[in-house]
């Protein structure tokens, strides 16, 4: 039997978030059972994520947070990593994190590929 992946995507950035989720599908879909979930924002992802962790093998957190005027960025940013190593660490299960954090957008569009990132760092663990 396929282990299960989920793949869970914050499209509060559409094009940005379809560039990681594809670079990431490409990544496991043939060797894994892939299920995606879209959320609003990054920070609705480790939540997604506990809800599902007896469901799944591994998971995969794909998502953008753009800095703008206030501090808003560096603690959605701060709060969003530090559930997923948590999650990680108490499931025991990997989390891919493939949040980007950026400046500006065009940095982001041009680290679309994280989410094949992401989702090695998946494979890895699940298969040692």
């Amino acid at each position: 039997m396929k282990k299960k992946i989920l793949i869970v995507v914050a499209n509060y950035y559409e094009n940005i978030a379809r560039s990681l989720l594809n670079s990431a599908k490409n990544k496991v879909k043939d060797k894994y059972s892939v299920q995606v979930i879209y959320v609003p924002g990054v920070f609705e992802i480790p939540v997604t994520i506990s809800k599902n962790l007896n469901k799944f093998n591994g998971f995969i957190a794909l998502g953008c947070v753009i800095k703008g005027q206030t501090p808003h960025f560096d603690f959605i940013s701060k709060a969003t990593t530090d559930a997923l190593m948590t999650l990680s660490l108490t499931s025991k299960k990997p989390v891919g994190n493939g949040v980007i954090t950026c400046l500006k957008k065009k940095q982001a569009i041009a680290r679309g590929k994280k989410g094949s990132e992401a989702a090695e760092a998946v494979l890895s663990v699940l298969s040692q």
